[in-house]
């Protein structure tokens, strides 16, 4: 069993984000305003999602949890473009595509088919594994258009200059295409590779903490990461091949004038 938290250990839990403000602004960092922002946010949707996810856990039909799951995405998207620098024309749909396609169909062979959950759509499972592979492919989701947006924008002549030569699209882009789906792949890969020695992974910690034993928790974990690696994988190549179609025409044109900054498009 776990051990119950008040408000008032949360409470003084919060406390602890003091030191972050001290540091802004002893250093001048101008960040407090945002770290309080960050905080509070923080504070107000998990206790939201906490009130939410009882009723949710209730559910025995599989479309309110796909509805919330659609959202989810729908969320992860725009955040994922948040944090693109570079945006063209329909990036927020190919990032919704790429996320969508990669997390929902990894998932649910993660619920399916390895762990075997019945009914596939048993809420306690469905909405936190949606919610881990979300979130780790929008990071790779949005590394991937970024890295990808970028190097066309600062080799944009050296493309050019491979397409007027008789190269096709594919050729005079690949090693972008190639570069930037490593970047979206490369955090998931660092995190696996010192897991378990430098760090504790949540879930782990959080089934451990709710009394499963460490061998149970260690196994979830494994394939949760697995399933979060591949998606995460998946996601950037969709990601960056939406974007390759959007920025280099059949004709073997590149469009880098349809790259520019602003909200979601």
């Amino acid at each position: 069993m776990s051990v119950p938290i008040s408000l008032f250990q949360v409470a003084l839990a919060a406390a602890l984000i003091g030191l972050n403000i001290l540091l802004s602004w002893r250093l001048r960092l101008g960040l407090g305003r945002d770290i309080l922002i960050a905080g509070t946010r923080m504070t107000v949707q998990l206790l939201l999602v906490g009130l939410i996810l009882g009723w949710v856990f209730a559910l025995r039909s599989p479309w309110p949890i796909l509805s919330i799951g659609l959202v989810m995405t729908v969320l992860a998207a725009q955040a994922a473009v948040g944090r693109t620098r570079g945006r063209y024309p329909g990036i927020f749909l190919d990032a919704f595509a790429a996320i969508f396609g990669s997390s929902f169909i990894l998932t649910g062979l993660a619920l399916s088919g390895i762990l075997q959950i019945r009914p596939w759509f048993e809420a306690q499972y469905a909405v936190p594994i949606l919610g881990m592979v979300l979130g780790n492919t929008l990071t790779g989701v949005s590394l991937a258009q970024d890295r990808f947006t970028s190097d066309l924008s600062v080799s944009h002549s050296a493309i050019e200059e491979r397409l007027a030569l008789g190269a096709t699209r594919w050729e005079a882009a690949h090693t972008t295409v190639q570069t930037a789906v490593r970047t979206g792949m490369v955090p998931t890969l660092n995190s696996m590779a010192v897991m378990g020695l430098v760090s504790l992974p949540g879930m782990m910690t959080g089934q451990i903490l709710a009394g499963a034993s460490p061998g149970v928790a260690v196994r979830y974990q494994i394939v949760i990461m697995f399933v979060i690696a591949a998606s995460s994988a998946l996601g950037s190549l969709g990601a960056v091949l939406l974007a390759y179609r959007a920025l280099l025409d059949p004709r073997d044109r590149l469009q880098t004038e349809r790259l520019g900054g602003g909200g979601p498009r």
